[in-house]
């Protein structure tokens, strides 16, 4: 395998990458701005211009150095090479370069959202001057709402162009542009065109500096007091890598953790920004229950109770009296384990995928990003793990013609929600009819208020699991916040309904314990990668 130097340490590649990419791919930092990953090389930011030493073919191939420094961004990486990235002539570019970027930058870091996570401060600290020769007056430019999502604080912006190619390259809708020239150049919109496009937040990601904002996040939080947990999109079928940034037991923010395998280096608006139905008010708190025509607040022991005694004495109807519709937002573990504890009670209990919401069509992007139009983290998944009981999965139209049917076996049925939004429509409520009901879900609807059991559950931020995206990658993901008030996952609360019914041993819920039980492709989940501790010089100290 060839392999070249980098600052004294030799590394290794594979095909003909550049040599900034063979840097970061090994953890050694080489300055750069205008470089990304997921998109076209332009080399116009200059600071990750580094010395390099190279076999000469003409030479007996005797290692030479080449007489000017060389952007490590669009090198190809060679066989043999020697790069030096701290050496005099590259830290003095370095230093120039910073000094150039800094002429007219305002330099309010106290304000900008960017401050902790800010390459230009970064850089400043490590590769600056210290102070600046400029005396005369900065340019100053303007601060612009640019679209839906986004802020545009032109004044901050360093010109590396990754918004413009962004919107060139992955989305292929072109609305940020360069204008002017000289000392007049500015990134803006074109006129009567703003940045609507569904990826539009991702520019807020790749803008190294504090020039493009998100809104949404404006002022909210400092990014050194944000914990980071390794999520998966909960909103649609596309299984999206995310990172849920908290502080507190709230979520401030939701950022993409770069997959190649699936969704490269982005994530769309809508999971971005689809997240505040966590912190809604309409969430369940508490456990209730039906007494007397009338739903009364109840202990989790009181309402588990009520839930054992009319599944029993439904079951006691004879086979198929039971129902389980499990919603294509739970975990597989989830719908496993409610799949279990009907199938206790009734072998011949029905399995039932809840309703998938559709909208439009799966729509791919130039970049290939694709936004799915199925939008549930996990319907193949449902199905699976339901599959993995025996017998027939039948979908939500079905269920609804069972239930309608005079015929009908069913007597209880257990049902799960946590859809981001109201979602039971007429259709269910009138087909339930007056059959024993334990609703399961977190935000407040009209078939929780028919329940005769009511337990309040929690969202995918505040518990643990896997999804099946519909690729059928099914991928972990770990809990983030702790669940609001008495709130408890349908995993623990089938767990302990479990153990209350005789099913089995009382134990905490573990998803990976269950995912052992459920075997097969699930003894080969990996777990979620750590968050990366953020450098910095901050001390914390005790008072």
């Amino acid at each position: 395998m060839p392999s070249l130097t980098i600052d004294g340490q030799e590394v290794s590649f594979d095909g003909q990458p550049m040599i900034l990419q063979v840097a970061l791919d090994h953890g050694l930092e080489i300055p750069h701005y205008c470089y990304h990953p997921g998109l076209s090389v332009v080399a116009s930011c200059r600071i990750c211009l580094v010395e390099i030493a190279a076999p000469n073919p003409r030479n007996e191939n005797k290692v030479e150095l080449i007489p000017k420094l060389m952007p490590a961004c669009q090198t190809p990486a060679a066989d043999g090479m020697v790069v030096q990235s701290s050496s005099p002539k590259a830290v003095a570019n370095q230093k120039a370069v910073m000094e150039y970027l800094l002429i007219n930058h305002p330099i309010d870091c106290p304000v900008c959202d960017q401050a902790g996570e800010c390459h230009l401060q970064d850089y400043s600290y490590k590769h600056g001057r210290g102070a600046s020769r400029f005396q005369e007056d900065k340019v100053k430019q303007p601060k612009k709402d640019i679209g839906e999502h986004v802020l545009l604080y032109a004044d901050r912006c360093i010109m590396c162009t990754r918004c413009v190619r962004f919107t060139r390259e992955v989305s292929g809708t072109s609305e940020i542009g360069v204008f002017g020239r000289g000392h007049t150049e500015q990134i803006d919109v074109f006129p009567g065109r703003p940045l609507e496009n569904e990826l539009s937040g991702n520019v807020v990601d790749i803008c190294p500096v504090g020039a493009l904002l998100d809104k949404d996040f404006l002022f909210e939080q400092r990014v050194w007091f944000l914990g980071q947990t390794a999520s998966i999109d909960p909103l649609t079928a596309s299984g999206d890598s995310i990172w849920i940034h908290h502080n507190e037991g709230r979520i401030y923010r939701v950022k993409p953790r770069p997959n190649p395998e699936v969704n490269q280096w982005w994530i769309s608006d809508e999971i971005r920004y689809g997240w505040h139905f966590v912190h809604s008010e309409d969430r369940l708190t508490t456990p209730r229950r039906m007494q007397f025509g009338e739903q009364i607040e109840a202990g989790w022991d009181r309402a588990g109770a009520q839930v054992e005694e009319g599944l029993r004495e439904a079951a006691e109807s004879g086979p198929g009296s039971l129902a389980v519709m499990v919603s294509p937002m739970l975990t597989c573990e989830e719908a496993y384990l409610l799949g279990r504890l009907v199938r206790g009670l009734d072998a011949e209990a029905v399995l039932v995928i809840g309703p998938v919401p559709v909208e439009g069509e799966d729509r791919t992007f130039p970049g290939g990003y694709r936004v799915h139009a199925e939008k549930c983290p996990n319907r193949h998944g449902v199905q699976r793990a339901l599959s993995t009981l025996g017998g027939e999965v039948i979908d939500y139209a079905a269920f609804l013609e069972r239930l309608s049917d005079k015929k009908s076996a069913i007597k209880a049925a257990v049902v799960s929600g946590n859809y981001p939004a109201a979602w039971p429509d007429g259709d269910l409520v009138k087909a339930l009819g007056k059959r024993f009901l334990v609703v399961i879900d977190t935000l407040a609807n009209d078939l929780c208020a028919k329940a005769d059991v009511l337990l309040p559950s929690v969202t995918w931020a505040e518990k643990s699991g896997t999804f099946e995206n519909a690729a059928n990658r099914i991928q972990a993901f770990e809990q983030a916040i702790d669940p609001i008030e008495s709130a408890r996952s349908e995993g623990r609360i089938a767990t302990e309904l479990l153990a209350q019914c005789g099913l089995s041993e009382p134990t905490a819920f573990d998803p990976q314990a269950v995912r052992r039980e459920m075997g097969g492709v699930y003894l080969e989940i990996e777990p979620p990668p750590t968050a990366p501790q953020r450098e910095g010089d901050m001390q914390y100290v005790a008072l």
